[in-house]
């Protein structure tokens, strides 16, 4: 059971400066997150309306919505209110760090950035955040729509925006025949799949086994269709390269990218190395600004 119930805990990294982006997104990969990437607080706030990550690495200064105002919006929302924010900035006097923590920042690590640091600082948030939460909230705090079903997949519980995703009929039979198979496929981790229905779309993830008969699963609603087509057409890439952009940007491994487009790992490898080319950029990072970039601007 061990092995069904571990996960990668997810950080969203708001900078809007593409070479502490290219250094937060290598470091917290490489120390097995999984990571998330906006450039400004508009699209951070865009972001996790989508998804709720474990911890938010925040820039405290950044062009329109400082990192504080974002904090402050992010926190109005019941779901975030536990959800760990820790402020990176240059600044380091002592109104800056009281302004950080009374937007809602649980910590304030200043620039340059000492790796080690920032990684033990995380963990420990992570573990606090962990600690905080009883079952009930943590469940709530991972994600915006969560179902636990049993094996049958008849559904045991949700949260109420789940509630609200499920009232589609149609979409509900479709869903439960996904959950039993996702369930099926036990260890291979990650289990997910991808599910759409007439115009709506829905990442699937297993998240563990909660009990002896009930799992719990993270839905994720996306605009993928349009947001394909704005890449497609914004940067000039084919349909293939802006699907696997898209979920580079939404921090995907290329193996986790395969699994989701049902599409070997080289040849998302292949697809990855043609978009360096066709964007002039060299890592991940700069791949996803340009993305974020695309679908915000």
């Amino acid at each position: 059971m061990a092995n069904e119930t571990a996960r990668r805990d997810t950080i969203l990294v708001v900078d809007d400066t593409p070479e502490t982006l290219g250094l937060l997104t290598d470091t917290l990969d490489h120390a097995g997150f999984t990571v998330l990437i906006a450039t400004d607080g508009e699209s951070a706030i865009e972001l996790l309306d989508q998804i709720t990550p474990d911890l938010v690495l925040m820039d405290a200064v950044m062009p329109g919505m400082s990192g504080f105002e974002s904090c402050r919006r992010m926190k109005q929302e019941k779901l975030m209110a536990s959800l760990p924010v820790i402020f990176l900035t240059g600044l380091s006097e002592s109104t800056h760090v009281i302004e950080g923590l009374a937007s809602g920042g649980v910590d304030y690590v200043t620039k340059p950035i000492v790796v080690d640091e920032l990684l033990a600082r995380i963990r420990v948030h992570l573990s606090n955040a962990r600690a905080a939460q009883g079952a009930g909230a943590a469940l709530d705090a991972s994600g915006h729509f969560l179902i636990a079903t049993d094996r049958t997949g008849r559904l045991l519980w949700c949260t109420p925006k789940a509630k609200q995703l499920l009232a589609d009929t149609t979409l509900q039979a479709a869903l439960a025949e996904q959950l039993v198979r996702l369930r099926q496929q036990g260890a291979s981790s990650p289990a997910r799949a991808l599910l759409q229905v007439g115009t709506r779309r829905l990442e699937i993830t297993v998240v563990s086994s909660i009990g002896p008969n009930e799992w719990l699963f993270r839905l994720t609603e996306t605009s993928l269709v349009v947001e394909e087509v704005v890449l497609q057409r914004a940067l000039s890439i084919s349909s293939r390269e802006s699907e696997v952009l898209l979920w580079v940007s939404r921090g995907k491994s290329n193996r986790e990218i395969g699994e989701i487009l049902t599409i070997s790992p080289r040849t998302v490898d292949k697809h990855v190395a043609q978009i360096f080319a066709k964007l002039g950029v060299a890592n991940r990072a700069s791949a996803a600004a340009r993305a974020v970039k695309a679908l915000t601007g």
